[in-house]
């Protein structure tokens, strides 16, 4: 699980919790300090910890090609779903692999070349030796069979679901004490991003966007700061006239104001593997302007706006965006509505078939 608990912590959380409501129980193994925090989510699956060491990353890749397959073999365990990318190269039981992203083979340029090399490498691996590969989209899994000789396995699409308990509409008391902590101004209202701020999430566009529509309300951006250095460069010139805020790792429970009491959620990203920050906000009711990238048109369908990456085109669209309130209340409805067929027991389905028939091709 990552530190900050991010989008593969929410599907690791969401995949745990739908195969619980379905009744299917399986042995989660996780570092000591993650599995008190899963089992408060979903107390029925039987929980192993790992070596604390593992906390360490190389100790993990080499607990995970031997340690990991011995504790499989002592509890008897049929199949390993390893849900990121990572697997035992070894191992006599049935492998599932979930991989949740092809922009490495897609749009290399927008990764370090030690991530492309890594995640290519363990791509590759997954497609000549799992029995079973799981993609969040159509797209993804297009794109990895055409990147990839898929020597075994069968290819599985399980689009990922959203906490709705967490993701809903927020009302208008949420909104107000989450402005008022954060120095917002609810009559003026705010532009969200939700995401590390990583070259494929086109952030710099977007901040140079925002900066030719001087009416524009401010842009607040939640998460990490990561290794865009363009998007870096563009936010540590700016002035601190509030204009852009950056608010960090925001808690759980304030991303429903964050998002639902946007006056836009922009996210202007090249491309994903399924765009879970876009279903989250969409289920918040926000108005959510994004790309015809890759995945996100099987997340947004027509409940989003759509535009091009491109500062101009963001320019133009944010601004249109800005001056319609109809069309954003209108998108905030369609948003909540497309973003209920969307749940974790839905996804969890699709794990539970996958690990039967891993099995069986076993």
């Amino acid at each position: 699980m990552p530190p900050n608990w991010g989008g593969v912590a929410r599907y690791i959380e969401g995949v745990l919790t739908g195969l619980q409501e379905l009744g299917e129980l399986v042995h989660v193994v996780a570092k000591p300090a993650d599995v008190e925090r899963l089992r408060s989510v979903a107390p029925e699956h039987e929980y192993h910890a790992s070596p604390a060491s593992v906390a360490r990353r190389p100790v993990r890749f080499v607990w995970e090609q031997v340690g990991l397959p011995r504790l499989a073999r002592r509890l008897g365990a049929a199949v390993i779903h390893s849900p990121h990318y990572t697997h035992p190269l070894v191992t006599r039981a049935a492998r599932v692999v979930t991989v949740h992203d092809a922009t490495f083979f897609t749009d290399p340029g927008v990764h370090s070349r030690l991530k492309r090399v890594f995640f290519r490498f363990w791509i590759r691996r997954a497609g000549a030796v799992a029995d079973v590969l799981i993609a969040p989209s159509r797209a993804t899994a297009e794109a990895v069979a055409s990147s990839v000789r898929v020597r075994r396995a069968r290819m599985l699409v399980a689009y990922l679901g959203v906490d709705h308990s967490v993701f809903r509409a927020p009302g208008a008391g949420e909104v107000a004490s989450f402005a008022a902590h954060h120095g917002l101004d609810t009559a003026t209202g705010w532009i969200a991003f939700l995401g590390t701020i990583e070259p494929r999430k086109n952030v710099g566009a977007l901040v140079r966007a925002h900066a030719a529509l001087p009416a524009a309300p401010p842009l607040v951006l939640s998460g990490a700061r990561g290794w865009d250095e363009d998007a870096l460069a563009v936010l540590d010139a700016l002035p601190d006239d509030g204009r852009v805020i950056e608010a960090g790792y925001l808690p759980l429970d304030e991303l429903a104001p964050f998002l639902g009491g946007a006056t836009v959620v922009a996210y202007p990203s090249l491309g994903e593997g399924f765009g879970l920050p876009v279903l989250e906000a969409m289920a918040c009711g926000a108005a959510v302007l994004t790309t015809p990238r890759l995945s996100i048109p099987e997340v947004g369908g027509g409940a989003v706006a759509y535009t091009e990456p491109d500062e101009a085109a963001l320019a133009d669209s944010l601004g249109r965006l800005l001056d319609d309130p109809d069309r954003r209340a209108s998108l905030g409805v369609a948003a909540r509505q497309r973003a209920a067929g969307f749940s974790w027991a839905a996804c969890a389905t699709v794990h539970a078939h996958a690990y039967t028939e891993a099995e069986e091709r076993r």
